[in-house]
């Protein structure tokens, strides 16, 4: 793994395989239910107002805004071209993608459950010949160099052990003139002043890290260092929290619904602990430790 020496946002995980066996066996275990109450986006909605209340519109407009953000307008057809899902969950970015502007992609998850859930999800709505879903891992992708137009990453990169190898494969599978898009969770930046996060800060996120399987957290800034060292062009980054404040009370709303509530306790243990560490998202996000971020950078 790569040292994280300025934060020291460590991780409770000695190991990638241990990291990588519990982050396929989380969400074999609660991709399930996930699935039964929110559908088939597997990440945050994007609320323009606090008052928005339809999350799944939000879980959709989340998409929109990422790839209008990257482009700098509304995005163009996508027909004859292929994007690649890194951290799939079962596929709804990319399906949704395609079924809107065309062309086709490549997802890849480290869960069995997930992949086989996306490509059913494909084929119930004739999408299977312009949509492939496999179990890979996105620190080593099964995929020629120069494959892809779009590289989407939508909520994987706070599972990546090594950041830097990890960005160095989306550089890697990005065509020339592709666009590579990571929407992510940081921790926030240190202030003037500081040589790491504060003690409770730390105690915060090694909670959530020890029940999500997350290696060490970083800020949003060692992203951008990155795929501006690697020769990337158009490097942005904005903060996105504010916007997705609403989304951890609806989940933990859905939870304490009585038939979920019940169906969350027969999903097993690692689907219960998630379930409390929404709580703990919450806080993290409402406190400003925990930054939902997006970066983008062109690869000339």
């Amino acid at each position: 793994m790569t040292p994280r020496a300025q934060s020291d946002a460590t991780t409770p995980y000695q190991s990638d395989k241990e990291l990588k066996d519990g982050i396929a066996q989380l969400y074999d275990q609660s991709s399930g239910i996930w699935l039964d109450i929110w559908g088939e986006d597997m990440h945050h909605g994007y609320y323009p107002t606090p008052d928005f209340r339809d999350h799944q519109a939000a879980q959709r407009l989340m998409i929109e805004k990422s790839l209008e953000y990257a482009y700098k307008k509304p995005f163009p057809q996508f027909a004859g071209k292929k994007m690649v899902d890194v951290g799939c969950g079962v596929g709804g970015s990319s399906r949704y993608i395609v079924k809107k502007y065309g062309g086709s992609a490549e997802g890849l998850s480290l869960s069995p459950y997930q992949v086989q859930r996306a490509n059913a999800f494909s084929a119930k709505v004739n999408l299977s010949h312009a949509l492939h879903y496999q179990v890979a891992d996105a620190m080593n992708m099964p995929f020629p160099n120069n494959s892809f137009d779009l590289t989407w990453s939508m909520e994987s990169g706070e599972h990546m052990p090594d950041k830097k190898r990890f960005v160095n494969e989306l550089f890697r599978v990005t065509k020339p003139d592709g666009r590579i898009i990571i929407v992510t969770w940081c921790h926030r930046e240190l202030r003037p002043g500081e040589t790491k996060l504060a003690s409770w800060e730390l105690k915060l996120l090694n909670k959530i890290s020890t029940v999500y399987y997350l290696p060490a957290w970083v800020p949003a800034s060692d992203y951008v260092k990155l795929v501006t060292d690697m020769g990337l062009q158009d490097v942005r980054s904005e903060d996105w929290s504010t916007y997705v404040l609403p989304f951890w009370p609806a989940v933990i709303r859905s939870a304490l619904v009585p038939t979920n509530f019940i169906k969350m306790l027969r999903s097993g243990m690692m689907t219960i602990k998630g379930a409390i560490a929404s709580m703990w998202m919450r806080e993290g996000l409402r406190k400003g430790v925990i930054k939902f971020v997006i970066i983008t950078a062109h690869k000339k």
